[in-house]
């Protein structure tokens, strides 16, 4: 069995789609995850599993639909993939432990990352590396110009956010 992290899109979030995690936990693991723990409200869910990552994507996905009622994009991860996008940030230390990993669904084509690249905001930084987008504002994320759904139809992806201090937890709760 493999250690994985799934990261749940938009619940919790001014109060729409609303997740108990403790009913997310039970309904996992009651549909065959092993070890399931959550990482407060934001769909953070750490498990193992012997399947893989695509069919746990449809399966947490699914599970979340008939059982709560609306759907959820979900991107899953292991602790070596989450490990090599918090590594790969291009951001010097002091802008990393402020900056906010967007993982994507996939890697964008490049000829989209090039259009997306020509978008500029005054203070921001943003760096499409693979399948994450790294993105620093220096007055912070709710003051920012950046908007994720502009980058996700750019792209053609679906991304979601966490910060330094949820990759740093993500990390140490996922570590075999």
């Amino acid at each position: 069995m493999k250690t994985y992290i799934s990261l749940l899109k938009g619940i919790n979030v001014g109060g729409h789609k609303k997740v108990s995690m403790a009913e997310l936990r039970d309904l996992l693991a009651k549909s065959g995850f092993q070890n399931v723990q959550t990482y407060i409200q934001s769909g953070n869910v750490i498990f193992k599993s012997v399947d893989q990552t695509y069919n746990i994507e449809v399966k947490i996905s699914n599970l979340i639909s008939v059982h709560f009622g609306f759907d959820v994009s979900v991107i899953v991860k292991t602790n070596p993939e989450l490990q090599l996008i918090f590594d790969s940030c291009p951001f010097e230390n002091a802008k990393k432990e402020k900056s906010y990993f967007i993982m994507l669904n996939k890697v964008p084509e490049r000829n989209l990352i090039e259009k997306a690249d020509k978008i500029f905001y005054d203070d921001e930084e943003i760096i499409i590396k693979n399948n994450c987008l790294y993105f620093y504002c220096s007055k912070g994320y709710g003051q920012s110009k950046f908007n994720m759904n502009t980058y996700e139809r750019k792209l053609n992806v679906i991304g979601t956010s966490r910060n330094y201090n949820t990759m740093v937890k993500l990390l140490s709760l996922s570590t075999d």
